[in-house]
């Protein structure tokens, strides 16, 4: 009844995207621009993001997510985001070379100041951009870690003939205040001539015309949710049959949908979709070096992966929408996801992402653990000194 599988395309937002095709041209003109995108859940502000990506041609693209479960770990947004870009680090002054690397971990030192750390990453973005813009998005960033978001917004401030584009797309219930003063814009529902489109274009059986209209109702112009809640229609239901209508918050049924499907597929595969939720950097090194340790026939997992159209596995991982991340992580039971970040800490350099493997480790451990406590001491000492205070504390208290 639903097809699946493949991007649809954005249908409408020919305001929305003439905004960010501005940007381009900015950029392209040697001018720099900083937009953050709001708007709820399921909204299209990710598929707006991949509209940029899509018409960034000749431009450099690096992108970064929040993630909950990383909002304490100081600096891991704006690592993300800078990972790609740090064999330019050598360039920078040595004032700010020495503070982004010790903010990285990549060498020690003391706790470095915010104000050099804001410039190093400033001056980064403008080493990367070389013969062509840069372009750097930023999903679901009201789960950045404090420290990264009030660095981005210290840049975003600063940007102004370097040609770079960037773009921040924040959840409309998400905080205000760390992105308040930056321009803004608010993605709103389709109209409803929009949503009609839309559903059309995924719907290939039969639907009630009274069906039709109760869920382009319901959905408020939600393209997410009009892609979605198609799928969990029965037969029934679809040639017009009585249904009530949905009394959940609409994220939440959308991410029930997803559930469904996730739980749909092989085992393996959804194991494999695990390791991807629960390591947000999207490595694929990192992912296949894990699923090997589970026993996962890689390939295979990523064919059923790839073809359920909840996640595509290029030269990082990206799920399809932020909501399918949590839904894959509801669908596993608390004994896999220990097993899991028990493969990734065993799967991480401890040299290169110390902070990030003892994470794991102390998530995969079931009960009290002198060893673990002394590693997430000792790991919350480093963040200390390197000015992640927040993380220190949230290290220690793994450690209690």
């Amino acid at each position: 009844m639903v097809r699946g599988g493949t991007r649809t395309g954005l249908i409408g937002r020919r305001d929305e995207r003439r905004v960010l095709d501005d940007l381009l041209a900015q950029a392209r003109a040697g001018r720099s621009g900083v937009l953050v995108v709001r708007g709820e859940a399921g909204i299209g502000k990710t598929e707006l993001l991949n509209h940029l990506v899509d018409r960034a041609t000749g431009c450099r693209v690096v992108r970064a997510a929040g993630v909950q479960s990383e909002m304490e770990l100081s600096y891991a947004g704006l690592h993300q985001l800078c990972a790609p870009l740090l064999s330019h680090l050598d360039d920078l002054p040595e004032p700010q070379r020495d503070a982004l690397g010790t903010a990285f971990g990549l060498r020690a030192g003391d706790a470095p100041d915010r104000f050099l750390v804001g410039l190093a990453t400033l001056s980064l973005l403008a080493s990367a951009v070389g013969d062509e813009p840069l372009v750097c998005l930023v999903d679901d960033a009201q789960w950045l870690d404090r420290v990264s978001s009030q660095t981005l917004q210290f840049v975003a401030r600063r940007l102004l003939a370097e040609s770079v584009v960037l773009v921040l797309a924040v959840r409309e219930s998400g905080t205000r205040e760390i992105l308040a003063d930056l321009p803004e814009l608010l993605v709103r529902g389709l109209d409803e001539h929009e949503s009609r489109r839309l559903l059309d274009s995924v719907v290939t059986g039969p639907l009630d015309a009274s069906v039709r209209d109760r869920i382009v109702a319901e959905t408020r112009g939600n393209p997410l949710a009009l892609l979605e809640l198609p799928r969990g229609l029965t037969a029934v239901e679809t040639a017009g049959g009585l249904g009530g209508p949905g009394t959940r918050p609409l994220s939440s049924r959308i991410e029930a949908g997803f559930l469904g499907r996730i739980r749909s597929l092989p085992d393996r595969t959804r194991q494999l979709l695990l390791i991807a939720a629960l390591e947000p950097i999207g490595d694929v090194s990192l992912l296949r070096r894990a699923a090997e340790r589970l026993g996962i026939s890689v390939d295979t997992a990523v064919t059923h992966a790839e073809a359920s159209g909840l996640i595509t596995f290029g030269t990082w991982v990206r799920f399809r929408h932020p909501l399918v991340r949590s839904a894959v992580y509801r669908a596993a039971g608390l004994a896999e996801r220990r097993r899991v970040h028990a493969a990734l800490a065993d799967s991480i350099d401890a040299d290169l992402h110390p902070e990030r493997r003892v994470w794991h480790l102390a998530s995969a451990t079931t009960g009290p653990d002198e060893a673990v406590a002394a590693e997430l001491e000792a790991t919350a000492d480093r963040a200390y000194a390197r000015g992640g205070i927040a993380a220190a504390a949230a290290f220690l208290h793994r450690a209690t």
